[in-house]
């Protein structure tokens, strides 16, 4: 048995709930720029009875015209994902579609694992998707794991936001603002984009020390940072984060701390190391926090979407804070219009089954 996800987290996350080793799909194919790509195919297929693919909503029609190509035709192929997430980066809709022709057997699951059944996250996840608002009803007797934090000046949400993870919520939750709070952010740019929010957020947590200069960015030690591309070199993938450990000025090199693997990157590698304390939605997909807070302001209405929403509210495990302006969140629950893509799949996959 094999088992595989499209990003690095989706993978750890998989092999931590599973107690089985899981690879990317790139790492599992052998993947290689030397080489000139995949090094499985039909000719040196994988090596399994079964496979199993997890977070497959993210799996564009290249990624898995190849990952098709190296499964032997004895064994067993499961796809594990949700179409209400957002869809691939790459070309096609290649889970929906495949859900959305009747040529596979499809099972739906309804029972959460992650929170317990009467989570507000479950609830509202459900609400939203179902384009409902979330419910406001606090609970009398326990912490909430839920809220909405009404504020319409996008000022004023940087303000909130930079309270809650520095104070508010490592306080009153005992979590940790480093380790176990993520922002996800619709957008990049404006004042609650992921790089404003990077920088707010570093002077909040983490001012002074030594680092290295970028442009107009700083790294410094002990900052939170997001992996921005596939390194196969480095073993280290597009979305993995990690902590800056120590800064060389003299061998021009940067120690990153990888789930405990320290990987050196040269000064020139540093490109493709950004500040994660704020991320985009994008970013999160096939990760999951203990506590998320996102940002909905009208300056990124043209972003908000349903499954946008959704897909920030599902990444958090104990404590989702939605902050921002209720006209913004009542944009993006009902908006549905997601931009549609001709692929084709779909009919084909009709006519052949």
């Amino acid at each position: 048995m094999l088992l595989a996800a499209p990003t690095g987290r989706a993978a750890k996350r998989m092999s931590e709930i599973t107690g089985r080793e899981a690879r990317t799909i790139h790492r599992m194919l052998e993947y290689s720029l030397q080489k000139g790509g995949f090094q499985k195919n039909e000719e040196s297929p994988l090596c399994c009875d079964l496979l199993v693919v997890d977070e497959a909503s993210m799996i564009d029609t290249i990624l898995m015209y190849h990952l098709l190509r190296a499964i032997p035709p004895e064994a067993t192929f499961i796809l594990v994902g949700d179409v209400n997430q957002l869809p691939s980066v790459g070309a096609g809709n290649v889970l929906a579609d495949v859900i959305g022709s009747g040529s596979v057997p499809v099972v739906e699951l309804h029972q959460i694992f992650r929170q317990a059944r009467e989570s507000r996250i479950v609830v509202n996840a459900h609400r939203i998707n179902s384009g409902r608002l979330p419910a406001r009803e606090p609970s009398k007797d326990r912490l909430d794991d839920f809220y909405f934090i009404e504020r319409d000046d996008p000022d004023d949400v940087l303000r909130e936001i930079i309270q809650l993870v520095t104070e508010r919520v490592p306080e009153r939750f005992g979590l940790n603002p480093f380790d176990d709070i993520q922002v996800l952010t619709p957008m990049h740019r404006g004042v609650v984009g992921s790089e404003n929010l990077n920088m707010a957020l570093q002077k909040a947590l983490n001012p002074t020390g030594k680092g290295i200069a970028r442009g107009d960015r700083v790294l410094r030690i002990h900052d939170k940072v997001m992996q921005i591309r596939n390194n196969y070199d480095k073993e280290v993938f597009n979305g993995d984060m990690g902590r800056i450990l120590r800064v060389d000025p003299e061998l021009r090199e940067v120690i990153i701390s990888f789930d405990r693997r320290e990987i050196p990157y040269d000064y020139n590698d540093l490109d493709e190391i950004v500040l994660s304390y704020a991320v985009s939605v994008h970013k999160s997909q096939g990760s999951e926090y203990p506590a998320v807070i996102v940002p909905l302001v009208m300056q990124h209405y043209m972003l908000l979407q349903r499954n946008l929403i959704y897909t920030a509210v599902t990444r958090g495990r104990k404590l989702v804070i939605l902050i921002g302006a209720r006209k913004a969140l009542a944009i993006g629950v009902n908006n549905n219009k997601i931009r549609k893509r001709y692929t084709r799949l779909k009919e084909k996959l009709m006519v052949e089954g």
